[in-house]
């Protein structure tokens, strides 16, 4: 998993010019690809491996090496001070949110195609929207509470409730992708408080602290094949997230955010060529409808940010992939 992630560096230095070279631009747009690439491949592994192993150890796994590998480059470039960051308590009760957001999202994996899943789980951009009134002083206009409604129309046209496609698989989806929204209102207001690897890598201490404290009840030996899919696990998730981060450093996020849908191609190719799942007509045009919302949103968000530079810091942080 998006899922789980990552903070965007824009967004702690402003809008700067440089990274709307069209060079740089196309660099941005590569390493989003790459990312969108690389995380949904993590979550078809970790689908496959909660078919012999608890959802708790397979997160554990995806959280502890994800860790291994940012831990090095953490001391390297900050020292020990990278794992104290300021705002100390915001940045547990968002680490906390994404272990939540991930656990049931790989409870959902679990039981359900994975573009399933994440079609569900991508509406937590409309939640962000929803959010931004109450929690981050955002005015929000028409069009996007239209996206909103469209986005959960999407959703319901996907569950379609009382036809037996509705189930606990799609509660936990649904669920992982509120609470991951409410994840994102909190990696907005984190975003100039500790560089985005910062962020990232306190991230997966929470999730590894936590995970190892409860994984021994749920312990199950793996083979030595299965070992080593977990620590690819965790080396995807980390290689995935550090890729997002460094697309914020060439590209914004208003034009970046819409780039994060593509995931849910790989995932539909994953699903396809890993377990034969293709998404019927219905489901189609429920993801068509969430894709749209979530893309429509973004575009507002570009258009808010162009017409107030002073607004960049709250554009859409690289928080919409999965887990």
């Amino acid at each position: 998993m998006t899922s789980p992630s990552a903070d965007t560096p824009s967004t702690a230095r402003g809008a700067d010019t440089p990274a709307l070279l069209p060079n740089n631009l196309l660099v941005g747009t590569a390493l989003m690809l790459g990312a969108m690439f690389l995380l949904p491949f993590m979550d078809g592994l970790a689908k496959g491996l909660s078919e012999r192993y608890s959802v708790i150890q397979v997160a554990w796994a995806r959280y502890l090496f994800h860790l291994v590998c940012m831990l090095p480059i953490l001391l390297l470039r900050f020292g020990p001070k990278a794992l104290v960051p300021k705002r100390l308590g915001l940045q547990l009760v968002r680490g906390s949110l994404l272990l939540v957001a991930t656990v049931l999202f790989f409870f959902a994996l679990s039981t359900m195609p994975q573009a399933t899943v994440l079609a569900i789980f991508f509406v937590s951009p409309a939640v962000v929207t929803v959010l931004a009134p109450a929690l981050l002083g955002e005015r929000v206009g028409a069009w996007r509470v239209v996206a909103v409604v469209v986005g959960f129309l999407g959703v319901l046209l996907i569950l379609r409730p009382g036809s037996g496609v509705f189930g606990w698989g799609a509660v936990f989806a649904l669920g992982a992708g509120v609470i991951h929204g409410f994840y994102m209102v909190f990696t907005r207001r984190l975003s100039r408080s500790a560089p985005p690897l910062v962020t990232l890598g306190y991230t997966a201490v929470i999730g590894a602290v936590v995970l190892s404290a409860i994984v021994p009840f749920f312990w199950l030996r793996p083979t030595l094949t299965d070992f080593g899919i977990m620590v690819l696990l965790g080396i995807l998730a980390a290689g995935g997230h550090f890729l997002l981060i460094k697309a914020f450093d060439y590209a914004p996020a208003s034009w970046l955010a819409p780039l994060g849908y593509t995931e849910i191609v790989t995932a539909v190719a994953y699903g396809f060529l890993a377990y034969g799942h293709l998404p019927d007509a219905l489901t189609w045009l429920g993801i068509a409808g969430i894709v749209g919302a979530g893309v429509w949103i973004s575009l507002r968000e570009r258009r808010m940010v162009a017409a107030v530079p002073s607004l960049v810091a709250l554009a859409q942080a690289p928080g919409d992939s999965a887990p």
